[in-house]
């Protein structure tokens, strides 16, 4: 048997055992590099009963299985509310589940419109599943489903209310919907994929071919034809200046800035009510 052989057959197998353990990390990464982004939880530690607020569980979106695969709560407005002819849907951000969205909730039901919260799948009580972009978009979709289909909502009075990465799914979501009332988004994410392609482990796969979450807040921006409510939290990033996707819509639309402080509730309730105000499925 010649050296010569001896080394290529060496070589050979170093190079496919390289690439089989290639081929494993881009699998790892592949199956694993949602949790960068997401971090769901599945125990819904607080409802809104605990701020006073009377709901109703509420299951749907059934899947081939009969079984629901999206759970939430819907929270009707006052009888004497001026505005319970709006429906808000809140989309939850990237963490945790539907109990970390009741003091938004609460805010919402004091302004006078139904709210229906839901989590998406893979968070809470919902169908166990792996969170992504194309998830997201879907569930937001059974969720209007759900308001036309059983809450028979006319779409042209919900208005969507979307914090963090679920404003982001917000604008998406209105930018294939013009038939809504109009769109809240609380805290945008401007790129959200960092924490995916800045991961270390990003750096030894193809990671954009892996990935397919993109969450494009600029070019949902520049889609959406409802309109926006764009609030920022002044001062986190060392600036007050309008986020670049916020001057991309060409709707109508209202940038508020609000700062962390005890009044910060109470001033995000006044910008709330003056908008939804000024929504046309809001006249009486």
């Amino acid at each position: 048997m010649s050296g010569k052989w001896l080394l290529a057959a060496t070589a050979s197998t170093l190079m496919a055992a390289a690439l089989c353990t290639w081929g494993a990390l881009c699998l790892l990464f592949w199956q694993g590099s949602w949790q960068l982004l997401y971090h769901p939880v599945a125990t819904v530690a607080t409802t809104p009963a605990a701020d006073g607020l009377a709901f109703e569980p509420v299951a749907f979106a059934v899947g081939n299985d009969g079984i629901p695969q999206l759970t939430g709560w819907w929270i009707a407005a006052g009888s004497e509310a001026k505005l319970s002819r709006l429906t808000v849907l809140r989309l939850h951000g990237q963490d945790g589940n539907l109990g970390n969205s009741v003091d938004a909730l609460r805010r919402l039901h004091a302004a006078g419109v139904n709210v229906l919260a839901f989590d998406y799948r893979g968070y809470g009580q919902s169908q166990f599943t792996h969170p992504s972009e194309a998830h997201w978009l879907q569930d937001a979709d059974w969720a209007l489903d759900y308001l036309t289909a059983t809450r028979h909502v006319s779409r042209a009075s919900i208005v969507l209310d979307g914090e963090g990465l679920g404003a982001n799914l917000a604008l998406e979501v209105a930018a294939a919907h013009p038939e809504l009332a109009g769109v809240i988004a609380e805290s945008p994410t401007a790129t959200p994929t960092d924490a995916i392609f800045d991961d270390a482990r990003a750096k030894l796969v193809p990671a954009q071919w892996l990935v397919h979450d993109r969450y494009d807040l600029g070019g949902a921006a520049k889609k959406v034809r409802v309109p926006v409510l764009w609030v920022s939290w002044a001062g986190r990033d060392g600036s007050d200046i309008a986020p670049a996707a916020y001057g991309m819509i060409a709707e109508r639309k209202t940038l508020v800035w609000l700062r962390a402080s005890p009044d910060a509730d109470r001033d995000f309730a006044a910008a709330l009510a003056r908008w939804f105000d000024d929504l046309p499925t809001a006249e009486p």
